[in-house]
């Protein structure tokens, strides 16, 4: 199946489907005909994977970088690009990003930067990535200070999104990206109950569909985008602090689980929701084998500052929320009702 993110002459395809991988060949050739080289960026265990039998039709290397989260840091980028630059990559080849989240956000932010733009493929090999990193151009590399903090806009020329991939996907990956796939099928106002007879094929193409049609509508997130970032408030503030322990404390999809239950128990506070939309949300989260429990060890002051310095903020709590007309981004939110949410929430059982 091919999504169609929609930008006019940047428009791309992301193609959904058991042996995409083998489309890249096809992708060059018709989006980048004169290009003469890829630089595939990677990790060096999905290098030794089964299915890591990538041809690009061009003179071909292979990058490796660091596992996970602890590739996107200035560090990586710069020697990543030391490493383009060596191979003499020029404006008219392409780096293609072979990876989980972690790996697209580096390899696009790369491609953004080096020679002030080159162009970019994205193979996810991840859920996450899948229904959510690779696709519509966000890229950035992560500070002490937060995540995704230096970045840039840069679309891709097409996203294969392979299921072949996903065989070897440890199960902790498989249930981080499943927070991802939450987040969507919360945004679309469906409910727990349909959750059983939604296949995993379903639910990536149903999170590709709405990220695809958010992004057509809103590429640079001035408007409808922002609420691609329920649940990510919180949630990138505890991915923060859970960095600066230990790099494997805390998923992406794992934090923004628990932020999307925070979310709704904030915005039936604010008088938004009935509590009957705290138990869907809940519900969704169980269907999915996803937890909810906030880590005890954080502290709502730390968890606080570390959420006034997302990125989406403008000096003040910001978050996405649900409303009684959908959902929406609510401004200027109370510091101590966010502290009162964030302590029950911790006490709850």
């Amino acid at each position: 199946m091919n999504v169609t993110v929609d930008l006019a002459s940047r428009s791309y395809d992301v193609v959904i489907e058991h042996g995409a991988r083998h489309g890249l060949v096809e992708l060059l050739r018709f989006r980048a005909p004169n290009a003469q080289v890829a630089a595939i960026v990677t990790s060096p265990s999905l290098h030794a994977q089964p299915w890591f039998d990538f041809e690009s039709g061009l003179t071909q290397h292979v990058l490796e970088v660091p596992e996970g989260e602890g590739a996107k840091s200035l560090a990586t980028l710069e020697a990543l690009c030391e490493q383009l630059a060596t191979l003499r990559l020029s404006r008219d080849d392409v780096v293609v990003g072979v990876g989980g989240g972690a790996i697209t956000d580096l390899a696009g932010f790369a491609a953004s930067v080096y020679l002030r733009g080159v162009a970019l493929a994205q193979v996810p090999t991840s859920l996450v990535g899948m229904v959510d990193a690779a696709i519509g151009g966000k890229t950035a590399v992560n500070l002490r200070a937060g995540k995704n903090l230096v970045g840039a806009f840069h679309q891709p020329l097409g996203v294969l999104c392979d299921f072949d991939t996903l065989l070897t996907l440890p199960e902790r990956e498989r249930l981080g990206g499943l927070g991802e796939v939450a987040k969507c099928w919360l945004l679309e106002g469906r409910r727990a109950g349909d959750l059983a007879a939604a296949s995993l094929p379903d639910l990536v193409t149903m999170s590709v569909q709405l990220k695809g049609a958010i992004v057509s509508a809103d590429e640079f997130e001035g408007g409808r985008r922002a609420l691609l970032n329920y649940g990510h408030t919180l949630g990138h503030a505890l991915e923060s602090l859970s960095l600066a322990r230990d790099v494997d404390e805390l998923r992406h999809g794992e934090a923004v689980a628990i932020g999307l239950a925070f979310a709704v128990r904030l915005a039936h506070a604010l008088g938004r929701v009935d509590a009957q939309e705290i138990v869907n949300h809940d519900e969704v989260l169980l269907a999915l084998g996803l937890s909810s429990r906030m880590p005890s060890h954080m502290s709502t002051p730390g968890l606080l500052d570390a959420m006034t310095r997302d990125k989406k903020a403008h000096h003040d709590l910001t978050f996405v929320l649900a409303g009684p007309e959908g959902f929406g981004v609510v401004r200027h939110v109370d510091p101590s009702l966010v502290a009162d949410v964030l302590d029950s929430f911790r006490g709850e059982p």
